[in-house]
C-alpha cells in the first residue's frame, strides 16, 4: 500500500522547482535590460511552439474507429471551445489571477503570468502520464524530469511576466495531485498510456493549446487558450463514440 507521499512525491517536486525557478527569474529580471528579457520570451516561445507540435502529431496514431484522429481533435475543439466561452473560463482565472495579484501586492502582468504558467505547466502528456504513474506505482520520474523543465520555463517566464508565475505551483498541486490521487484510489489502471486513444487525443488537443501559448508569448496572436480546457474533458467522450461506428 503506498503512502501519501510516495502517490504524490512528483508533484511535491514539481511545485518547488515552480517556487524556485520564480525565485531565481525574479532576482535575474532586476539585472537583465529589457531587450535580454525579450529574447528569452521569445527562446521560451519558440520551445513552446516545438513542444505544441510534437504533442500534436500524437493525433495522427489515433485508432478509434473510422473517424481520423485530427477530425476528432477538430470535433472537440470546437465544442471545447465553445462550452469554454459559454462557461467564461478565461475570464473566471483571470479573475481568480487578480484576487491572487491583489493578495500579494503583485504588480505587471501578474494575471497573464498565472493563466499562461498554469497551462503551460497543467497540460500535457507528461503531467498527465506522469501523473497516473506516480498514483498508481509511486514512479514520480517522469513527473520529476517534467518538474526540472518547468523549473527552466518559470525562470524565463518570470522575466517576462513577473511573480504571477510562482502562484501557478498551486494549480500544480491541484491538477497534478489530484490525477495522482484518483488514479491511486480508483485504481483504474491504463494498459498502455502510451497508445490508449483516450489519452493520445488529450495529448493531441493539448498540444494545440500549447501552440496557442506559444503564439501568445511571441505576441503573433493572442489565442484564448483557457476556453478550449474543456476539450481535454471531451477527448475521452469522442473516442467512445468514435469506436461505437
Amino acid at each position: 500500500m503506498l503512502g501519501l507521499w510516495a502517490k504524490t512525491s512528483g508533484t511535491w517536486i514539481n511545485v518547488a522547482t515552480v517556487m524556485a525557478g520564480t525565485g531565481l527569474g525574479v532576482l535575474l529580471r532586476s539585472r537583465l535590460p529589457r531587450s535580454m528579457q525579450q529574447i528569452i520570451t521569445q527562446a521560451v516561445g519558440l520551445m513552446t511552439l516545438v513542444i505544441g507540435m510534437a504533442m500534436a502529431r500524437s493525433l495522427s496514431a489515433i485508432d478509434a474507429g473510422p473517424i481520423d484522429g485530427i477530425i476528432l481533435a477538430l470535433l472537440v475543439m470546437v465544442a471545447g471551445g465553445l462550452l469554454g466561452e459559454w462557461w467564461q473560463i478565461e475570464k473566471r482565472l483571470s479573475v481568480l489571477g487578480d484576487w491572487l495579484k491583489a493578495r500579494v501586492r503583485g504588480g505587471g502582468r501578474f494575471t497573464e503570468g498565472f493563466v499562461a504558467a498554469s497551462l503551460l505547466f497543467c497540460i500535457g502528456p507528461m503531467t498527465i502520464v506522469g501523473s497516473l504513474n506516480n498514483g498508481l506505482t509511486g514512479d514520480n520520474a517522469l513527473l520529476t524530469l517534467k518538474a526540472t523543465m518547468d523549473g527552466l520555463a518559470a525562470i524565463a517566464l518570470t522575466g517576462t511576466y513577473g511573480i504571477g508565475v510562482g502562484f501557478s505551483a498551486l494549480s500544480v498541486f491541484v491538477v497534478q495531485g489530484g490525477l495522482s490521487l484518483l488514479a491511486s484510489l480508483s485504481g483504474a489502471v491504463i494498459p498502455d498510456p502510451a497508445t490508449s486513444p483516450q489519452v493520445l487525443l488529450i495529448t493531441g488537443t493539448g498540444g494545440l493549446m500549447i501552440l496557442g501559448i506559444g503564439f501568445n508569448l511571441l505576441e503573433i496572436v493572442q489565442v484564448r487558450v483557457a476556453s478550449f480546457l474543456p476539450a481535454l474533458l471531451l477527448s475521452p467522450l469522442a473516442i467512445a463514440l468514435a469506436q461505437r461506428f
